[in-house]
């Protein structure tokens, strides 16, 4: 109850704030959402653990290729179950409230940023998980964490945008995966070949096209995502 007026109060001085502030509040405001409510993070977590544990029982050794397949699938996976909820959370009402006092970049932009900084701790726990349970094949350990990065914001921004999309569909898991794996499927291969070159299993020599090409879509995604959303942010 005390939080809940916290929110209530410092939400009247967001018309006030730049762009920067109101993000930073949101973004904070998530956050703190998050910490009180646990169970949702530890969930996923439990998946991911769980998924490491079976592919180990299952396996005892992963061979590198087998390793990098199957360490972008449960990020995959346990991406979509993270984001999918950053609009479920966030009652009808409740969005009016924001929409009298905020814009609708802030709000994109905060759920991003903040399923960013999620999705690269579930990313860094799985790649934990993999190396104590089936061990490290990793040889490129810079080369596998911007890739990481990479990854995270490039999932973020496609499956908060068509979460956005889903809830204004009664959230709707089934839209969400439809509208999702399409356009996240040009950067899982692009992720795949450089985690694929981190572990040595290739010697491309296009490193620096890929990755360039990998931070193109997520740009393309995100001022997809900036100019749709407020259409969405409307209705």
């Amino acid at each position: 109850m005390h939080l809940r007026l916290n929110l209530h109060l410092n939400f009247t001085y967001l018309c006030r704030m730049s762009l920067v502030k109101e993000i930073a509040f949101l973004l904070q405001k998530d956050i703190r959402l998050e910490l009180r409510n646990s169970y949702a993070i530890s969930g996923i977590l439990l998946y991911v653990f769980s998924t490491i544990f079976i592919v180990y029982m299952a396996f005892q050794s992963v061979q590198p290729n087998v390793w990098n397949a199957l360490f972008w699938i449960i990020v995959l996976f346990a991406s979509v179950s993270a984001v999918v909820k950053s609009f479920v959370q966030e009652s009808s009402a409740r969005q009016l409230y924001y929409y009298s006092l905020i814009g609708p970049t802030a709000v994109i932009l905060s759920k991003m940023i903040y399923n960013i900084l999620l999705l690269l701790i579930i990313s860094l726990l799985t790649w934990l998980g993999f190396s104590i349970v089936v061990g490290n094949p990793v040889k490129d350990t810079a080369q596998f964490f911007l890739a990481l990065w990479l990854g995270s914001m490039g999932f973020s921004i496609t499956f908060t945008f068509i979460a956005a999309i889903a809830s204004k569909a009664g959230n709707n898991a089934t839209l969400m995966a439809i509208l999702s794996f399409p356009l996240v499927i040009p950067i899982l291969l692009t992720l795949i070949k450089l985690t694929a070159n981190a572990l040595r299993l290739m010697q491309d020599t296009s490193v620096d096209k890929d990755i360039l090409i990998l931070g193109g879509i997520d740009l393309m995604l995100l001022a997809m995502a900036l100019v749709l959303f407020p259409f969405l942010w409307r209705d």
